[in-house]
């Protein structure tokens, strides 16, 4: 009797324990039972939002739930990232994460109200575009070789646009100056757009916008590209050199965007994201969008993605902070 009277308890603690468990475990088999919402941290209209209105019927036709893109920006990403990472760790809510909003933020804020890293669940890197050296025609550099000399003879007189401060473009520019002990003023744009209208203009003579924002004027001739921040030549843009052949490993440097959630997601639930994602970015329709615009297409496993982001906020942190640069 005393062997049953301690028994009885055991098994009940037990079943307490193990039932938020089997209540995770069951709700994520019957994930999605309801519409799922894609946050983007920024206004409509750019990569991030793009890239999560391209995934977002994809899903649906997958997992047949409507997923729905909500575009809540704010403080350079912070906004919507931060909503993102206070929701429920349940699959409803996820969010089109990237360089601003999880590397170059932290290394701003005095104070963040999430960590980058362990308040975020990094379910798959989608791609991005590389960063791409482009010179107004009139400037009389040929080649990456030819304006490190014009910048040499010239000290102080070059500047270079970005899309703004804390931008990819402007850790691509600053970290190219430190390797070539170059002087270039960094000119920050409202925008990549302003940019290369200025650039154009003949009101700065070098940019560094994404490709994709370049890619246009590339074509019309009426901006020369001497360097692509790609691992590779892209193929939609064979004549481009890369700054790896050039001799600067160190500006492998494309932009990124990613698909990230909560904290402590079930796991069934992130393989299942991470599969598609890899699936959905390699379909014909989807490159055929992202290839002109020079976004290479991720391909990380969950796990291999998350040490990424680790890995990127270590690299680019102190150049951030070096810089003083801040999120515009």
């Amino acid at each position: 009797m005393k062997l049953k009277r301690l028994t009885l308890p055991l098994i009940t603690w037990a079943l307490a324990l193990a039932g938020p468990l089997y209540s995770n475990a069951s709700s994520a088999q019957s994930w999605p039972a309801k519409p799922v919402r894609i946050i983007v941290p920024y206004a409509t209209g750019g990569v991030s939002d793009m890239l999560g209105r391209l995934l977002a019927p994809k899903f649906s036709d997958t997992f047949r739930q409507p997923f729905l893109v909500e575009n809540r920006g704010g403080a350079g990403g912070i906004v919507g990232s931060e909503a993102a990472s206070k929701a429920a760790p349940d699959g409803y809510t996820l969010l089109i994460s990237g360089l601003a909003s999880h590397v170059v933020a932290p290394a701003l804020a005095s104070t963040l109200p999430y960590d980058a890293v362990l308040d975020f669940t990094h379910i798959a890197l989608i791609g991005g575009p590389p960063m791409v050296l482009v010179v107004n025609p009139s400037v009389p550099a040929q080649d990456l070789k030819e304006l490190i000399a014009l910048a040499r003879a010239r000290p102080g007189t070059l500047s270079y646009a970005t899309a703004g401060s804390g931008s990819n473009g402007h850790l691509v520019g600053e970290q190219f100056k430190q390797l070539t002990g170059i002087g270039m003023t960094h000119i920050p744009y409202k925008g990549a757009g302003p940019a290369i209208a200025d650039l154009i203009a003949g009101h700065v003579p070098v940019a560094l916008p994404t490709l994709s924002t370049a890619a246009t004027q590339i074509r019309a001739g009426k901006a020369r590209p001497l360097a692509v921040s790609s691992a590779a030549r892209l193929p939609d843009h064979p004549g481009i050199p890369t700054f790896l052949e050039l001799g600067f490993p160190d500006l492998v440097a494309p932009s990124w965007f990613s698909l990230s959630g909560p904290a402590r997601m079930p796991q069934d639930i992130v393989l299942r994201l991470n599969s598609e994602v890899r699936r959905i970015v390699q379909l014909p329709d989807i490159q055929e969008r992202m290839r002109p615009e020079g976004i290479e297409a991720g391909q990380l496993d969950s796990q291999a993605f998350t040490a990424f982001v680790a890995a990127e906020n270590k690299r680019w942190a102190p150049l951030v902070r070096a810089i003083r640069a801040r999120a515009d």
